[in-house]
């Protein structure tokens, strides 16, 4: 019997469900990590290097990012180790020496890691994260951790910016459907909570990141059914304080067969509210919320799913609209507007020299940093990015949370939610607008780390000089 399949990215192995077999989360990994280890291995480079990750530019309409993932970094690292048969897949592969696959086979992770906590609002060109570590592990780890703190980071913000729209009203991820994949399903879930959301229909991420789970019903309930009321009086009959989704044939008449179900079961009817799926919010609210308080129902909240995302949750509470809770799905689970960030995991220390990069529109600055925030009158004024030996006025915002092969520091679900309301709260308000700022965040270099900068271009330069 194949044993079960489960997709987990924080598991210590994975299992692939076509054929049963078992792999680590360490041969997630791009061709050229595992092919660049192998040169350094070569050449005896056993150095440590020091990596770090960070986004380049704010994606169109977004005026922050919210630092999300470090929990399944951590979990990556501490477990990680290429599996028996990784290596034989590697070896059959070939293009890697006996040798070398000998020593991925008694690899760990023994370096440090120092992150940003998760929760907190950051900004271009920050490090989000830091790994400092022997050179080979230190490249092997960046697929991996990119791709998790991109994914969580993007959708993260995406959530927070839905929550925020809805200005108290609740919030429930629905996306799990049409996420890419089902990792991708379970991280939106837990970082929709994380950005202040009450909770997923996702009942796996409900276990795992132990969050609130909500459901009602779909309409193929009340199609099953001869008639809308006879589904309504059966569902309510077995859970008595459902929501029960009134827009299968007509939203009105949906709401009227609920009065009509209140006034048969009188006392016993404890319904808390409707769920309202298609047509124009707004409008259909209104009218249910008239027809509701009319019969006495003023206790039935009035719930909205479908299509729906910041702006149009903006619009509807702009206007009023009687609606006491969202449902968002697709909008959010793929973060439609703005569904990646330019973000790199660049070597800027190795063998104690800070390395740099000169491309066009990619500059790098060399050597390991700290970010340090300044705070005037309550609110975030800017932030700092610094060598990491320098001492500047305000608060250091990479701490470490990875040493001596165990974690150090790993926040709960519920810190890391409230690290990112403080954040909010700190954030000037323009920011906190759905469109673009006109003025962004000032994110500076510190004068030593430009000095960094133009000592080791000026060395580079002459040397290329003297090559030609």
């Amino acid at each position: 019997m194949r044993p079960k399949c489960v997709e987990s990215s924080t598991r210590p192995a994975l299992r692939d469900c076509a054929s049963g077999q078992e792999f680590s989360p360490a041969l997630f990994t791009d061709l050229y990590e595992l092919t660049m280890a192998q040169a350094y291995d070569a050449e005896h480079m056993e150095d440590i290097a020091v990596f770090e990750l960070a986004f380049r530019e704010m994606p169109p309409r977004r005026n922050y990012i919210v630092a999300g993932g470090l929990r399944d970094v951590l979990d990556y690292l501490s477990s990680f180790h290429f599996s028996s048969e990784d290596l034989s897949y590697l070896h059959r592969r070939g293009g890697f020496s006996t040798g070398y696959i000998e020593r991925l086979r008694s690899l760990q992770f023994t370096g440090e890691v120092y992150a940003m906590p998760e929760g907190t609002v950051v900004f271009p060109n920050e490090p989000i994260l830091q790994i400092v570590a022997p050179i080979i592990e230190a490249q092997l780890a960046e697929t991996f951790v990119l791709n998790q703190v991109h994914l969580q980071s993007v959708l993260a913000a995406k959530a927070s910016r839905v929550v925020t729209a809805a200005r108290g009203r609740s919030v429930v991820d629905f996306g799990s459907r049409r996420a890419h994949g089902t990792d991708a399903a379970l991280k939106v879930a837990r970082v929709t909570y994380l950005a202040g959301g009450n909770g997923t229909s996702n009942v796996l991420a409900g276990k795992m990141f132990d969050i609130p789970v909500f459901g009602t019903m779909a309409h193929s309930y009340i199609q099953a059914h001869d008639d809308e009321y006879q589904a309504f009086e059966a569902f309510a009959a077995l859970y008595p304080e459902t929501a029960l989704l009134v827009d299968t044939y007509d939203t009105l008449m949906g709401v009227r067969n609920l009065i009509r179900l209140s006034q048969k079961i009188g006392k016993r009817f404890r319904v808390k509210a409707i769920r309202l799926d298609s047509g124009d919010f707004g409008v259909l609210a209104r009218e249910a919320r008239k027809l509701l308080d009319k019969a006495g129902l003023q206790a039935v909240e009035i719930f909205a799913s479908s299509g729906l995302d910041e702006y149009k949750v903006q619009k509807l509470v702009d206007a009023e609209a009687p609606i006491q809770g969202f449902g968002v799905g697709t909008n959010l689970v793929v973060s439609e507007d703005a569904p990646a960030l330019d973000m790199a995991y660049k070597l800027v220390e190795y063998a104690g020299k800070g390395r740099l990069k000169l491309s066009t529109k990619k500059v790098l600055y060399p050597g390991r940093k700290q970010v340090f925030r300044q705070v005037e009158q309550g609110y975030m004024v800017r932030d700092v990015i610094a060598r990491f030996d320098e001492s500047l006025p305000g608060t250091p915002l990479l701490e470490p949370v990875f040493q001596h092969r165990e974690v150090s520091r790993n926040p709960t679900l519920n810190q890391s939610r409230h690290v990112l309301q403080e954040g909010l709260r700190k954030l000037p308000g323009h920011l906190l607008e759905l469109d673009q700022a006109e003025s962004p965040y000032p994110v500076l270099f510190s004068d030593g780390l430009q000095a960094d900068l133009a000592r080791l271009r000026a060395e580079i330069t002459s040397k290329h000089a003297l090559r030609t």
